[in-house]
């Protein structure tokens, strides 16, 4: 079983898989992420992005944390994949797809992410977006130029200011922001620095989400959150609130990384959603 692991390394995504069980890529026999036997490549805006599918039955789309890949959703695939047709995708710059942009934006990945869905002729999809990927739902929810049936969310924030974000989270990522600066500076060559600019970029600048646009999603959305997490519990609520069709599970002493650091219950939440009628208030 997975220990908890601190909020903050949670929140970097060159930390996300410095989770604390060692064994966690021993976990799973299938190598998610990398899976020669499905892993394939589809051309999108000018760039090649790689996505993986597995399991039978109504479409779901998974999309990762800003910085990481399909594999941080290995614990997602493994429960859905008896109870969905999964696909993971890379999102744009990230994991195995290409970037081919010098301007990375979550408009530009809900486009890529809706060119993915009309190129696997879906009809409709489910999305479970984590972090960014929470947001590049709603991006997809608010575009509506695929058929979406359903949405869940977890982390996300619709400004990348501190009356979303705790502060604590914020600073952090500024701190980020000057170490990636300063290697471009120094011409350090240990990683693609301009491409970790770009990422820094989209956490300290983006998402900027009007309740307006908010109410152009169709879909019905879970806006989940831990209660310890990045976001900010009222944030959350907003959200919530903002949302035409919503449902909002605050996770009681959860985190940002639920998904994989207590995906069990994360996992039950989000099926109970996606499988059972949705049901609200006028």
């Amino acid at each position: 079983m997975m220990s908890k692991i601190p909020l903050y390394k949670v929140f970097f995504f060159f930390l996300i898989f410095q989770l604390s069980n060692t064994n966690a890529q021993d976990k799973f026999k299938i190598p998610y992420g990398n899976n020669e036997a499905v892993g394939k490549y589809v051309k999108i805006n000018t760039a090649k992005i790689y996505y993986e599918e597995y399991g039978k039955g109504e479409p779901l789309l998974l999309i990762h944390s800003c910085g990481a890949d399909i594999k941080a959703m290995e614990y997602q695939i493994d429960y859905f994949k008896n109870k969905y047709r999964v696909i993971a995708a890379d999102s744009r710059g990230q994991g195995k797809s290409e970037l081919k942009t010098t301007s990375l934006t979550y408009d530009k990945m809900a486009k890529d992410m809706e060119k993915l869905v009309t190129h696997l002729k879906l009809d409709s999809i489910n999305i479970l977006g984590w972090s960014d990927g929470g947001i590049i739902a709603l991006k997809m929810g608010i575009n509506n130029n695929v058929n979406i049936k359903k949405i869940v969310t977890m982390g996300v924030n619709l400004r990348p200011d501190t009356t979303a974000i705790n502060t604590w989270a914020y600073d952090k990522v500024r701190k980020m922001n000057a170490k990636t600066l300063n290697m471009i500076i120094n011409g350090d060559t240990s990683k693609n620095w301009k491409k970790e600019l770009l990422l820094d970029n989209l956490l300290m600048n983006q998402p900027n989400i009007s309740h307006a646009e908010l109410k152009k999603v169709t879909a019905p959305v879970l806006v989940m959150i831990g209660d310890r997490d990045i976001v900010k519990n009222e944030h959350a609520v907003e959200v919530f609130n903002a949302l035409p069709k919503a449902q909002l599970c605050i996770m009681p002493g959860g985190d940002h990384g639920a998904p994989r650091n207590n995906s069990l219950i994360f996992n039950e939440i989000a099926n109970k959603f996606l499988s059972k009628e949705f049901d609200y208030l006028e």
